[in-house]
């Protein structure tokens, strides 16, 4: 740990609880699950669709039940909809979240009963359109913040964010939809799953070492976990997923296993970068090197000692800092 600030942290470590990573998981499969139904019925494919749509409305339905559990009160989840804040990801996130589950819902109790078919034919594209943002402002929303694993990986995050939910959604539908069927749930799934591993491959380079919390630590471990559950899932997915629906299951549990385990590698990893000060001094220190930003000038100025062993004066660098 860096010896500046006497080793304290300059950050606060994140409030959030295990119901935060949780709901990135729930959220980001309801918003790609919309668009993956929308996209199906468009074919033709009302099997897929119908099933998509289920697995949409329900993680949208406990995606809530994370967020309020994570709030301790239902009265604060209501608040964030008191008002519309476009600079503030928390305040778009929360209208997101309640036009997609009301969209959803009429989406698909449309798809499973026949009821409400006006109302279904403009909430079908809507809920499509809203799952985008769905998908990935909780990207926004870490990034936005002074956490530097986060801050720092600001314009990847969202896409790393983006094929994790096309990976759920794609591999949740291909676990509970015939095979003959689940073609293009396959196909989302095993794509989104190596774009998800080469995009994180990406950032951590380019995060250098700021990068280091996925390295080590818990952040290191789930990202493991996650790399080793995508390959693995994609391999089988790709083999036996449309002749068999028990591989099929099995592929889909490990893809689903490694969106989780790289929502909880970003989770752990920010709160490993907020605790050591080394993540905060270090870069502001190389941007003011290069000249990136302003900071406090430093000089060496020679000034005249006296040599306690032998009394005499001598010139010795002494590095002054000036204001």
């Amino acid at each position: 740990m860096s010896d500046s600030y006497h080793g304290q942290p300059i950050l606060k470590e994140p409030t959030w609880t295990w119901e935060i990573p949780t709901y990135f998981f729930t959220g980001g499969m309801a918003g790609a699950s919309a668009g993956l139904a929308y996209l199906s019925g468009l074919r033709g494919n009302d099997v897929l669709a119908r099933r998509a749509w289920a697995i949409s409305l329900g993680a949208i339905g406990v995606s809530p039940v994370f967020l309020i559990s994570d709030l301790g009160r239902r009265a604060r989840f209501l608040n964030m909809l008191r008002m519309f804040k476009i600079t503030s990801p928390m305040s778009v996130g929360s209208w997101i979240l309640s036009g997609s589950g009301a969209t959803t819902a009429v989406a698909a109790v449309n798809a499973w009963t026949g009821l409400f078919p006006r109302l279904a034919r403009e909430a079908r594209p809507a809920a499509a359109l809203l799952g985008l943002p769905l998908s990935t402002y909780t990207a926004a929303l870490i990034a936005n913040t002074a956490v530097p694993v986060w801050h720092e990986s600001r314009r990847l995050l969202p896409f790393v964010y983006g094929s994790g939910a096309a990976l759920t959604a794609g591999a949740t539908a291909a676990m509970i939809t015939p095979p003959a069927y689940a073609a293009p749930a396959r196909r989302l799934a095993v794509g989104a799953a190596l774009v998800e591993v080469g995009i994180k491959e990406v950032m951590h380079h380019q995060l250098g070492a700021q990068g280091e919390p996925y390295t080590q630590g818990a952040g290191a471990r789930f990202g493991h976990l996650s790399r080793a559950c995508n390959l693995a899932g994609s391999a089988l997915m790709l083999r036996a997923g449309a002749r068999s629906r028990p591989a099929a299951i099995a592929a889909g549990v490990l893809l689903c296993a490694g969106a989780l385990s790289a929502r909880w590698s970003t989770y752990r990893a920010g709160f490993q970068s907020a605790a050591d000060p080394k993540y905060v001094v270090g870069p502001q220190r190389a941007k003011i090197e290069r000249g990136e930003r302003p900071g406090a000038s430093r000089r060496r100025s020679r000034v005249s000692v006296v040599r306690a062993d032998k009394g005499s004066p001598a010139t010795a660098p002494v590095e002054l800092s000036a204001p």
